[in-house]
């Protein structure tokens, strides 16, 4: 196989893979003065999706009460997000709380809701928020890619819980899923009011945009995929058309893979889909990945303890059990049966919940 034939089929996979939304390169469009839609992505009534195992993202609870909150990150960019109050809240009563960090390229709406509800259904103050550029929360170019942003929209996060009168601001902790792992780790590192961090089918982001799973990138084929980014750099100052890449496919191809189908299924269907996402980051800024390390000094954030939650079938199991290896005590590895990565996105019957609830109870 010839190296251009190769480095396109390594991207296809490293690329959408390091998203945690497999889906093939291709390339959405759109005006690059167009700023304020990403491209829309397809959603097919016709597809019949997995329900199995209590698959609910969706989920509603008749014990919480949910309100829509906006507050403000560092950067003065306005961080919008779902709040879950237990109805059972006991007035001037001060509870622990947990921020819920949703899946890269993915939207508050899509896994990280279900998480707070269930969460809030155990008594704690519980938000899913919208990193910034992705869903209601503000951020230009929409779907850029910036992880230190990412990181400080959970300390904004812990700025409004922490400023709120019924939450004990000496005991919030996070739960990132996928991305979401890599980002909250990168953030407790420089902010010691994360008190216990849970991440769930983590994805370290820079390795796996550096390197592809497994390590099966090589330099050369790095330097490829970032040539390009660059080039379209000029395109777009010019007013050319801004491009999009990896994510979840809209549309299946003739032979997918297992992962392949495995995010289809839930991102571009009536399992998960929704209209506010496209999980297709800018081309020219999901380069920046490659400059992040989550995993270096993870070992400084003990003694506040962390517990990795990876699916036994996960692709992306590889991130946790890397992480796990580096981070110091208290720390836990648990690894769910017969569970892939998606899987713990949604399906109740298989998300350890109990788990969740026990880490957080023990260490808030």
């Amino acid at each position: 196989m010839n190296f251009k034939k190769n480095l396109k089929i390594v991207r296809a996979i490293t690329m959408c893979l390091a998203l945690g939304t497999m889906g093939c390169i291709n390339m959405n469009m759109a005006s690059a003065s167009d700023n304020l839609q990403a491209p829309k992505s397809a959603f097919d009534k016709n597809y019949k999706p997995d329900m199995s195992r209590g698959a609910d993202n969706f989920y509603q609870s008749d014990k919480v009460n949910m309100q829509k909150v906006e507050f403000k990150n560092q950067y003065n960019m306005t961080v919008v997000g779902n709040l879950f109050v237990p109805k059972n809240l006991v007035q001037n009563e001060k509870v622990p709380a947990i921020i819920v960090g949703h899946p890269m390229g993915a939207v508050k709406e899509q896994s990280a809701n279900l998480y707070a509800t269930k969460m809030a259904e155990q008594g704690f103050v519980t938000l899913a928020m919208d990193l910034s550029f992705w869903g209601e929360s503000e951020g230009l170019p929409r779907n850029s890619v910036s992880p230190d942003i990412y990181a400080e929209d959970f300390s904004a996060a812990v700025d409004y819980l922490g400023t709120r009168d019924f939450v004990d601001k000496d005991r919030i902790g996070v739960i990132g899923i996928c991305g979401s792992g890599s980002f909250a780790i990168s953030e407790a590192k420089i902010d010691s009011r994360l008190k216990a961090i849970a991440t769930v089918s983590m994805y370290d982001m820079g390795t796996a945009t550096r390197s592809a799973l497994g390590h099966s990138q090589s330099v050369e084929q790095r330097k490829e995929i970032i040539k390009e980014a660059s080039n379209q750099r000029y395109n777009e100052f010019l007013g050319q058309e801004r491009k999009y890449t990896s994510g979840t496919a809209d549309k299946l191809s003739e032979n997918p893979s297992d992962i392949e189908k495995e995010f289809y299924d839930f991102y571009r269907t009536t399992r998960g889909y929704s209209a506010n996402t496209t999980t297709h980051p800018t081309l020219t800024s999901n380069v920046k990945f490659m400059n992040f390390y989550p995993f270096n000094d993870i070992e400084t954030i003990s003694p506040r303890p962390l517990l990795f939650i990876a699916g036994e079938d996960a692709h992306s199991k590889e991130f946790s059990e890397d992480a796990y290896k580096l981070a110091a005590e208290p720390k836990e590895l648990y690894i769910v049966p017969n569970a892939g990565h998606v899987d713990l996105y949604d399906r109740t019957d298989v998300i350890p919940f109990a788990k969740l609830t026990e880490f957080f109870k023990d260490n808030l």
